[in-house]
């Protein structure tokens, strides 16, 4: 039922199959509520739409609502969250949710498709993933070039994950119809997937890459969490980790906006003046899943790719775009026009304030 609204949500028509999502959406909602002033549920009331709440990626959006920094701004954010960012953008589309904490990608993406969203703050200037190998084909893949005829892990077809993925191989020679694709999520979903060679690679994230290490269960292949892996790789920064929102709702809630931009500086802000075991120890038990030593760990290796101003980085955009253009028909063939992509309205003002 969710695969089949969240593929049917991609066309124009099937927006309007969406009805089920929300209470899917629920099933994996995470409602921790504001450690700080103005928690406990009062404040106006906001929804945002996390693909995958517990990604180091992702980080902010829970760290943000820990140390209370959307209560102290008047705010009750509800945090909810998807296996993949593809079906957080899927909701945000649909009206079921203020804002998604996803790839800044998905802005060029639905643009195309007719759909006007901006990034309104920008956590990352560098893609956090990392392309692993099993232990079986690792004599087999030894670059992207190698990837023809393999099949290879990503969180969901029309991620960022697929997106990059497929941008690797037509970079490197290699036909995006000359390997597979498969939709594993992400952590022990994609770690199995890794294990009993449903897929011989893949692209995830922390902490799904340090456990897959610490298990030895795979190598690394390309390592994108810093500014330094993602020019080598994709060849200049690479916006990913964002909250990105419908441009209208924007326009019409210019004052909520702002007040969670507020946060999520004041949250990169605080992560950059915090070692990893301090932002771990801020972060709900479980997602440590046991091991917070290696969950810090995972923290501290994704740590360079995050801003600490919530600015977009300068050629960034057109980073994604190039990306974009070299495998998907769509953007290769449209005009897009990146400025409407973004705007740095607020994190500018975010700035001023806390000046």
């Amino acid at each position: 039922m969710r695969k089949t609204a969240r593929l049917a949500a991609l066309s124009a028509a099937g927006l309007l199959a969406l009805s089920s999502l929300t209470a899917c959406a629920n099933e994996a909602a995470s409602t921790t509520a504001d450690s700080g002033s103005g928690g406990g549920g009062k404040g106006e009331k906001v929804k945002i739409m996390v693909g995958g709440l517990d990604k180091v990626i992702y980080l902010p959006a829970m760290l943000t609502q820990r140390l209370g920094y959307f209560g102290a701004e008047g705010l009750n954010v509800e945090l909810l969250s998807e296996p993949a960012g593809v079906q957080a953008e899927t909701a945000l589309v649909a009206g079921q949710v203020q804002g998604t904490v996803g790839f800044y990608d998905h802005t060029l993406d639905l643009q195309v498709k007719g759909k006007s969203v901006e990034s309104v703050v920008q956590f990352s200037h560098a893609p956090g993933e990392v392309e692993v190998v099993s232990n079986k084909a690792a004599g087999d893949i030894s670059s992207p070039k190698d990837f023809k005829g393999k099949k290879l892990g990503v969180t969901g077809l029309g991620s960022s994950t697929d997106f990059l993925t497929k941008y690797l191989a037509v970079k490197n020679g290699v036909n995006v119809h000359e390997f597979t694709p498969v939709a594993v999520g992400a952590g022990p979903t994609f770690i199995s997937a890794l294990e009993q060679g449903s897929i011989d690679g893949g692209m995830t994230t922390d902490p799904t890459v340090a456990t897959i290490l610490d298990k030895k269960a795979g190598k690394i292949l390309l390592d994108m969490r810093t500014p330094e892996g993602s020019q080598e790789a994709l060849g200049g920064p690479y916006p990913s980790s964002s909250l990105y929102m419908q441009t209208d709702w924007v326009n019409s809630h210019k004052d909520t906006v702002q007040k969670l931009v507020n946060a999520f500086v004041k949250t990169l802000k605080w992560m950059s003046t915090h070692s990893a075991d301090e932002i771990a120890a801020k972060m709900p038990a479980d997602y440590s899943q046991g091991n917070k030593t290696l969950y810090a760990e995972a923290i501290k290796s994704t740590l360079p790719m995050f801003t600490d101003d919530g600015v977009m980085p300068e050629n960034g955009p057109e980073t994604v775009e190039k990306v974009l253009k070299s495998f998907n028909p769509n953007i290769k063939n449209a005009q897009v026009d990146l400025s409407k992509t973004y705007t740095t309205e607020f994190v500018e003002k975010a700035a001023q304030s806390a000046g």
